[in-house]
C-alpha cells in the first residue's frame, strides 16, 4: 500500500503503515488509520481513547485536552505522506511548537463511544516551521479543536 494509493483514495493506510512512517511507537502510536490526505489536509481514525491502557490516561480518564497528541500525531503522518508525494513544505522531523486557540467542547475522551475522526489542515508552511489548524470529532460531534505550530528541525 503506498501514499498514492491512499491520496487516490482507493486504499486506507492502516495502523502498521503509520507505526513504520512516524516516531510514535507502541501504544503511543494513537492513530489507527489514515481516512483520507492531500497536501494540505489528512483524516485519521482512532480508537485508543477507548483503551484503558492508553499512555496519555491520568487518574483513570483521559483528559480532552489530550486530544492535542491525537492531533499532532496526525500532523507527523501527514509529514510522512507528503514527503512520498507533492509536499506544501519540506519533510524534515519536526515537534510541536505551540497549541493555540483551542477550544475543548467535551472534558474527556475515554467515554466516547463513537471512533475519533482526527483532522488537520496545512494553512501556513516554510522552512522553519508549520501551521495547522485541528478537529477532533466522533459520531458528527466536534470534541477539540484549535491550530498549532510545528517547528521543523535545522537541515
Amino acid at each position: 500500500m503506498t501514499p498514492a494509493d491512499a491520496q487516490a483514495g482507493t486504499t486506507a493506510l492502516d495502523h502498521a503503515w503509520i507505526a513504520a512512517h512516524v516516531p510514535h511507537q507502541g501504544s503511543m502510536c494513537l492513530l489507527d488509520a489514515v481516512e483520507s490526505w492531500s497536501a494540505e489536509h489528512i483524516r485519521c481514525r482512532a480508537v485508543s481513547h477507548r483503551d484503558p491502557a492508553n499512555p496519555l490516561r491520568a487518574g483513570g480518564r483521559l483528559g480532552a485536552l489530550t486530544g492535542i497528541e491525537y492531533a499532532a500525531q496526525a500532523m507527523a503522518v501527514h509529514g510522512a505522506l507528503r514527503a512520498g508525494g507533492e509536499a506544501c513544505a519540506s519533510s524534515r522531523p519536526g515537534m510541536l511548537g505551540s497549541a493555540r486557540a483551542v477550544e475543548c467542547l467535551v472534558s474527556r475522551l475515554d467515554d466516547i463511544a463513537d471512533d475519533l475522526l482526527v483532522e488537520a489542515e496545512c494553512l501556513s508552511a516554510d522552512d522553519r516551521a508549520l501551521l495547522y489548524a485541528f478537529t477532533l470529532s466522533a459520531g458528527g460531534r466536534p470534541l477539540l479543536r484549535g491550530r498549532a505550530s510545528v517547528v521543523l528541525s535545522a537541515a
